[in-house]
Parts: structure tokens; sequence; C-alpha cells
């Protein structure tokens, strides 16, 4: 049997981390916090990668005026997108007719807003009980990459990521706390061995609200799960150049993908 290599993307790309300290309920504070960590990056950047829930922190809407669409932080996205003509990515709590979403808003240069709701809400923090879970696995065209969101605790669930010879990158964002963070990075460095795909995970630092502490060690990965970037535990903004040769090399030397069981997703 003749194995066919997935097809690389057209050229590289460069991706901005942005590993922030999260203000606890205060979307307007974050925004101008995140904006000022961005400055002397997103002129260089064509995809620049915020935590989740950035506006509020993990569970931190409580007492917030629920935002749509058409609100303060979707637009704020839109306007830094447009400026400097960069993707901005990051997930925030948006409401919706059927509920709160964790959603992971994708907004490009054009005005467009791509969006993806998380699939795994975390029970065991009763993010469930607030939040409606999403149903739809997505895959975005982006410079000729294929890119694959998932949102924290999504990354637990090796199905849902399954690489299907559709996507090349795998982008995470989470509010992933301190005591699990051996988890965090065993499971980025497995999505992307088993996907054959580059992983950008972006993670938080700081306190939130409640107390909990989180540690960072947001990374990128190659498709052999090698670390590309590491951002340790210190608030900073991190870049790095994703290069096409790479996944052709790994996929065409190493053509596992072809043997990849069928999986379907009830």
């Amino acid at each position: 049997m003749v194995r066919v290599a997935e097809p690389a993307p057209a050229g590289p790309v460069r991706v901005g981390l942005v590993q922030a300290r999260l203000r606890w309920r205060a979307p307007e504070a974050n925004r101008e916090h995140l904006q000022a960590l961005l400055a002397d990056h997103l002129p260089e950047l064509d995809l620049a990668v915020l935590p989740e829930t950035f506006s509020t922190g993990f569970l931190g809407d409580s007492e917030s005026s629920a935002e749509g669409m058409d609100g303060a932080t979707v637009a704020w996205m839109r306007s830094l997108a447009s400026e400097y003509d960069c993707v901005l990515a990051g997930s925030a709590v948006i409401a919706t007719p059927d509920g709160l979403r964790n959603r992971l808003l994708w907004a490009s240069p054009g005005g467009e807003v791509g969006f993806y709701d998380k699939r795994h809400l975390f029970a065991y923090a009763g993010e469930d009980q607030r939040y409606t879970a999403g149903c739809e696995r997505k895959v975005w065209a982006w410079h000729g990459w294929r890119v694959c969101p998932q949102v924290c605790y999504d990354i637990r669930f090796p199905v849902w990521c399954r690489n299907r010879s559709d996507y090349d990158l795998l982008v995470v964002v989470a509010n992933w706390p301190a005591p699990r963070v051996d988890a965090w990075s065993t499971l980025l460095r497995a999505r992307a061995i088993e996907n054959q795909c580059f992983v950008v995970g972006v993670n938080r630092v700081g306190k939130d609200g409640h107390g909990k502490d989180y540690p960072g060690q947001s990374v990128v990965l190659d498709p052999l799960g090698q670390p590309l970037l590491e951002l340790g535990d210190e608030e900073r903004v991190g870049s790095c150049r994703l290069e096409p040769e790479r996944l052709r090399e790994v996929r065409e030397r190493l053509p596992f993908l072809a043997d990849a069981d069928p999986f379907e997703l009830q």
C-alpha cells in the first residue's frame, strides 16, 4: 500500500503566546493589560493567542454583565486584528440564546470572528452548571494552515482532538491550575505526537479570585512533541516561527496518520 503524506502549508507563520496575569472579574482592565503586553509584538505576528476566559478569569464572570458577540470584548479583538493585520484568538464568556458559552474567538483582520464553543466543561469545578457545552468540532483555514481550536479540559479527550488528516496546528487556550501542571505538559505533548501536528498551548499565570495558582508553562511543540518555545512561569509574551517543512518532513518520514483508527463521535 502506498502511503501518501499529508499536505503541508505553503509558508511559515509567526505565532505569539500571551502568558498573562489576569485580573479577576475585570474585563476592561484585562483588555487594557493584554493590549499593553502585546504592544511591541503585534506588528510582527500572524497569530496572537490569549488564555482561556481572558477577560474575566475562569468562572470569574459571575458578577459581570454577560457580553454577546456584539459586546466590547469581541469589538476589541476585531479592532486589534484589523489594525495589525493579525489573527487574535482566545476564549471569553459569551451570552447566546442557548445560554452562556466558554467561547474561543478567532478574530481575523477582515473583521470576521469565528468561534469554537468548549465541548468538555469542567464539572469538577462546576463549569457545567454555569455554561452550555458546545457540540461542533472546528477546523479553520488560515494562511494555508489548517487550525483546530481547543479549550483547556478538551485536551484530556484524545478522540475529540483526533487529527482526521484535516489539521496542521492545534491551538489550546487554558486556565490550568498549578496542582495539575504535569498533566497539562504531558497532554499537550501527547496530542502533538499522536496527531503529528504543531501544538500551541497558552496558559495564564498568577492567582485568581478563589486563590488558585496558575503556573503558565505555555509552549509551542513540533509534530514530534519537541518544544520550540517554553515560557516558564512568569508573565510574558513569546513568539515562534512555525515551519511547514518540519511538518512535511515528519509526516513523510513517519506516515503514522495513515494507520489511525477511525472514530465516530456521538
